[in-house]
């Protein structure tokens, strides 16, 4: 019971494959400036098969809270594709402006309701550029707020280049991004206008990123965002629901991670992090991964990881730990195991508090002793602990599980 670390086996079929890819864009010196976050519906695909709500919600969903926004771009801007349903906010971003910018798609029809969407975005911190700039479709209005306008030097209207970027050097915040840079041509060309920033296969191809990923319930999802957008929200039935779903747990989680980077105090519970991230936060992450349709596993396939979490929690007073706090243990550990992924990357990947990640590590505290006794009972040992009838508690927490799965399915 030493070792902590994860069977290195293939991921279970609660499981599914996510991807994302990431194009650099550099500045003049060659260093890259930020990166293009884009859509892949599978390992092999070269270029987007979308450009709609659901790819620009996974890309959102998977860059903060499946990677991580520091392992996918480290200190760098991120440039994510918008669409209408953004921009007006119809749906709201649950991502702060810090290292996001916003790009607005040619094929986005700039009207009234467009304009004071990505004002009101602009104003609110977040920098806004303009994807594929064609003169005559009206993006030249969000000339005064835009950060950045690409131009296509593979197949946009090249005849009025030259009128496009005289206009644009009437506004100073404006950087020109030569994109779709994919022979040597191109980038003289980039260099010959002072094209500020570049993009293209001439000089980087994009790189996809992948992972495996929980699978979560859109029912439970459904049921979370029905509980929300109550008159009344409950916090505590919100951390209890979340409880019961080890995937929306895992993303809350990851979620609270930029919130709590600034805390003395680190996570140790799902309450702690529903806390901190707040209803409204919640709320629109809630929405985000309904919209990304990112499913696929039964409720019964989870029910192992929901059984270690509770009975970690019946366990937690035999060795004097907070209960809460040995439920996200068993939580943690069990998607661990469901995924393949090693313990002590979750230790390192999560705003965790230090005697949580230093169970996950294997610290020998009585926090990893409760696991290890769970894990005993797992694998048919059964561990000397006072006075709770383990036989009965854990098949008391398997009723538990398969309510929860009876419930929501009902």
């Amino acid at each position: 019971m030493n070792d902590v670390r994860a069977p290195q086996t293939q991921p279970a079929d609660v499981t599914q494959l996510i991807h994302v890819a990431r194009q650099p864009i550099f500045d003049v010196h060659g260093a890259v400036f930020g990166y293009e976050l884009l859509f892949r519906g599978s390992l092999d695909e070269v270029e987007a098969s979308q450009r709609d709500i659901s790819a620009t919600s996974q890309v959102i969903v998977a860059a903060f809270t499946e990677f991580g926004l520091p392992e996918v771009v480290r200190d760098r801007l991120c440039f994510i594709n918008m669409t209408r349903e953004f921009l007006v906010g119809d749906l709201t971003l649950p991502i702060g402006p810090e290292q996001v910018v916003l790009e607005v798609l040619e094929s986005i029809t700039i009207d009234d309701e467009v304009l004071a969407g990505v004002t009101a975005l602009s104003e609110a911190g977040y920098r806004i550029a303009l994807d594929d700039f064609v003169w005559g479709l009206g993006h030249d209005r969000l000339f005064s707020i835009a950060s950045f306008v690409k131009l296509d030097l593979l197949d946009g209207d090249l005849s009025r280049l030259e009128e496009t970027i005289a206009v644009c050097r009437r506004y100073p915040q404006i950087q020109l991004v030569a994109e779709r840079l994919e022979t040597e041509a191109h980038v003289a060309m980039a260099e010959r206008y002072g094209c500020e920033l570049r993009q293209g296969y001439a000089l980087s191809r994009p790189h996809v990123l992948t992972t495996h990923t929980l699978s979560a319930s859109k029912l439970r999802r459904l049921e979370l965002l029905a509980l929300l957008h109550a008159a009344d929200t409950d916090m505590d039935k919100v951390s209890d629901l979340i409880c019961t779903d080890p995937a929306l747990a895992m993303r809350v989680l990851r979620a609270s991670n930029s919130a709590a980077a600034g805390l003395p105090q680190r996570l140790n519970s799902v309450p702690q992090a529903v806390v901190l991230l707040g209803i409204a936060k919640i709320r629109q992450w809630a929405a985000l991964m309904i919209a990304s349709e990112v499913t696929g596993a039964s409720e019964e396939q989870l029910t192992e990881a929901l059984v270690r979490a509770r009975f970690c929690h019946r366990l937690a007073p035999e060795f004097k730990v907070v209960p809460e706090t040995a439920f996200l243990l068993g939580l943690l550990t069990g998607v661990a195991d469901l995924t393949g992924m090693p313990r002590e990357d979750l230790a390192t990947q999560m705003p965790l508090a230090d005697d949580l990640a230093g169970a996950l590590r294997g610290d020998g505290s009585p926090l990893q002793r409760v696991l290890e006794a769970v894990e005993a009972y797992e694998n048919g040992d059964i561990p000397v602990v006072n006075s709770v009838a383990l036989g009965s508690a854990y098949l008391d927490m398997l009723r538990w599980s398969n309510k929860l799965v009876s419930d929501v399915a009902d």
